[in-house]
């Protein structure tokens, strides 16, 4: 299974258009402790339900009517893979590691929109709806989330707990055990919510990462 999500990962990475610079240097993870640095493509697992953070170009049907985000049950499913990038105006680069306290985005690899949010209402529970939004030169303040490492590590590592915390509204990325029966049946609800939880942790799974940029 280990070789499965390997050739996977790295054909679809390698699969990438060519103009973000990845090559053959990118590894796909297969241990705990890997370093994730900007470029690189990973999964997000839920903790507690261990859905991964999906999404796929369908609208939801109420809110705002962006792209919609699930959770999926299936681990080699290709629209759960998300690139991390930084926040835009920085002076961070791909290949550079990051730290709790920064703020990242998640650009959605298939359809290149970015893990969003805002005030509207998520479909089933009614907290704050999780969306894609934009494109690769469309992105605003509600695609920020700060990385946040639960216990002592200061970088963001591979099975490593984090929380994402929405700059915008405040909420954390959350999600839990209520399904979708129609659209997107047996997926579950992904949104935000303004309170720490169990259900708002989540650990990068399979992916492949590129390799820290050397300081000159």
């Amino acid at each position: 299974m280990a070789l499965g999500f390997f050739a996977l990962a790295l054909f679809l990475f390698l699969g990438l258009d060519t103009d973000f610079g990845y090559t053959s240097s990118a590894s796909a993870a297969s241990s705990e402790g890997v370093e994730i640095t900007y470029g690189s493509v990973l999964k997000l697992t839920h903790e507690k339900t261990k859905f991964r953070l999906h999404s796929h170009d369908v609208p939801y049907g109420s809110g705002s009517g962006q792209q919609s985000v699930t959770g999926f049950p299936n681990v080699d499913d290709s629209n759960s893979y998300w690139i991390v990038r930084p926040q835009p105006g920085t002076s961070a680069k791909q290949g550079d590691i990051i730290t709790s306290g920064t703020i990242i985005r998640l650009q959605h690899m298939r359809t290149r929109k970015w893990l969003h949010s805002h005030l509207h209402a998520s479909p089933i529970t009614g907290n704050l709806e999780v969306s894609c939004f934009g494109g690769e030169n469309e992105s605003d303040t509600g695609d920020y989330w700060r990385l946040l490492i639960e216990g002592s590590g200061k970088t963001w590592k591979q099975d490593q707990r984090i929380r994402l915390h929405h700059v915008d509204t405040g909420g954390y990325l959350h999600s839990h055990d209520k399904k979708y029966s129609r659209i997107a049946g047996g997926q579950q609800e992904v949104c935000g919510i303004q309170e720490k939880r169990a259900d708002n942790v989540w650990l990068a799974a399979e992916g492949v990462y590129l390799p820290i940029t050397e300081s000159k």
